[in-house]
């Protein structure tokens, strides 16, 4: 493998932990891009003690390095680890289940240069071939606005200017998640976010199950409250915080009602808890131009905004006993 750092232009970064089949997966996609690989390093920050040989590519001109860290410290964490080590002038987040397009790094320095105002670019997600519905919905949402600018993007891939990510100070190392939104949001202070189908990445790691999908979004809105700490909120984003709390408070008042008897209130209370998420069904539907059958979309957002609502107040409780 290169060792030599003087004429690396592209870093990789990718926080890991637990599985590395598809850390392998990822890696392979970094070694199969239609650049020149002498000019691009991966730094591999792990939780695991070790990484199996099989896990790297097996001939490759890249540069892979691997940073063990403790358990203990976060995802931003991670990959501010991993930019003190970088040596090139771009950097890639990646997370540790992303396989790119073979023009991911050209089509991202095209895009990032192509405006002088540009400060952040990253590619859209596609749908493995196999994908079930849940798989077909994530991918949707994630892209529902695209080759324009917008207001935050998702970590899974991310690419700048070595110097946009230290005038930001990197990732918030205090958030166990949403850590993506809040520096997107520090970035976008500086200049443009665009999001390119210019090149694509599928995400291996995708919910595939409602159960897992669950399980995730309950640990995703821990940080919901924290995330907001600091920073102004745009109208677009004030939904997703009202909306969980809209839905506990109606279902609440449903119960109530119902125990009560006082039915017509009941009724009432339970169309209002059941309003914000026809709103986002009939959206998502629109979105996805009709491909996802509407009862896997009303389904998704049955489990999804309980998930949300647990996480909300398992992290406020978080807040109060730090």
């Amino acid at each position: 493998m290169n060792t030599e750092h003087n004429n690396i232009n592209i870093s990789f970064i990718i926080p890991h932990k637990g599985r590395e089949e598809l850390l392998a997966q990822t890696l392979l996609s970094i070694n199969n891009q239609d650049y020149d690989l002498k000019k691009v390093e991966v730094l591999v920050v792990t939780q695991n003690e070790t990484l199996s040989p099989q896990t790297l590519p097996s001939q490759t001109e890249l540069s892979i390095n691997t940073l063990i860290r403790p358990a203990s410290e976060t995802i931003s964490t991670l990959r501010n680890k991993g930019a003190e080590q970088a040596t090139g002038q771009f950097l890639a987040f990646l997370d540790a289940d992303i396989e790119l397009s073979t023009n991911w790094i050209t089509s991202m320095l095209d895009e990032l240069n192509a405006e002088p105002d540009r400060v952040l670019v990253s590619a859209i997600q596609q749908c493995a071939a196999t994908a079930p519905p849940l798989e077909q919905i994530r991918t949707a949402l994630s892209n529902a606005h695209i080759d324009c600018n917008v207001r935050f993007l998702p970590g899974r891939n991310l690419f700048l200017n070595k110097s946009t990510f230290a005038a930001v100070g990197g990732f918030p190392e205090h958030l166990v998640t949403c850590e993506d939104y809040y520096f997107t949001d520090q970035v976008h202070s500086l200049g443009t976010l665009y999001y390119s189908s210019k090149a694509t990445y599928i995400h291996l790691g995708e919910d595939k199950e409602y159960q897992a999908m669950f399980h995730k979004e309950i640990w995703r809105g821990q940080s919901n409250l924290q995330s907001i700490k600091g920073r102004p909120i745009p109208a677009s984003e004030i939904p997703s915080f009202l909306t969980p709390i809209w839905i506990l408070f109606f279902s609440i008042l449903t119960i109530v009602c119902f125990i009560t008897l006082q039915t017509t209130m009941a009724v009432s209370s339970l169309l209002l808890t059941l309003l914000p998420i026809a709103l986002y069904s009939l959206r998502l539907h629109k979105i996805a131009n009709g491909k996802i059958k509407m009862a896997k979309i009303i389904q998704f957002y049955l489990i999804y905004f309980p998930a949300r609502i647990i996480g909300t107040i398992t992290g406020l409780f978080k807040a109060i006993s730090i």
